[in-house]
């Protein structure tokens, strides 16, 4: 089975490309939501966040305060490389056991959607990587669209990623993701044509 890297920073559109490969019976996994998974109550990962960054990581309910947690882990850079550390470990551990049902399952190739797809090594286990981009204004329209932020928050959350030459200049295959379905349909199947030549 070929496993497939799919990333790319914020607004670009990599759930919409996932949903396309979908469309030709390559199924992903989203490591945004992997990652709310395996922080919830009870489970290991949350319990390693509250040893090394306290109980103050918890609302009333015991579930994690994510704002807190990265108001505390954004503030210095050895908290936030032990986040990185403890939520990457937990998280790539969801992903080997999805990836190994999906080869049971008989799929031909996988998709690991993940933004953090070089920070977190799991770059070096995948057979193809795609990069996902899209313009600047197109990718804060649908930031805006989708998070209810302001343009000002907007800005900012797109000022603290990476420029797209660093997804791009490690990509096998890169995908302009601008609204024109056409091109984004034509671009998947070139991209779904070369996995097949994986085989």
């Amino acid at each position: 089975m070929t496993v497939i890297g799919l990333t790319g920073g914020s607004g670009v559109g990599k759930g919409f490309v996932c949903q396309k490969f979908l469309n030709l019976g390559i199924p992903s996994i989203d490591t945004d939501k992997t990652a709310r998974t395996v922080c919830e109550p009870g489970k290991p990962c949350l319990n390693e966040l509250v040893s090394y960054f306290g109980d103050v990581i918890l609302n009333p309910d015991g579930t994690l305060n994510r704002r807190k947690l990265a108001e505390i882990a954004f503030s210095d850079s050895e908290k936030h490389a032990a986040l990185n550390k403890i939520t990457h470990f937990h998280i790539l551990s969801e992903v080997r056991l999805w990836l190994k049902q999906q080869e049971q399952n008989g799929c031909i190739a996988a998709i690991v959607d993940a933004p953090l797809l070089r920070e977190s090594g799991f770059d070096k286990e995948c057979d193809v990587i795609v990069a996902v981009i899209a313009d600047r204004d197109i990718r804060i329209k649908r930031i805006l669209a989708r998070d209810g932020l302001t343009e000002e928050q907007a800005l900012l959350r797109l000022s603290k990623q990476h420029e797209d030459v660093f997804y791009t200049e490690n990509a096998d295959h890169v995908i302009v993701n601008n609204g024109d379905a056409k091109l984004l349909d034509s671009q998947v199947g070139t991209v779904y044509n070369a996995i097949n030549a994986y085989k």
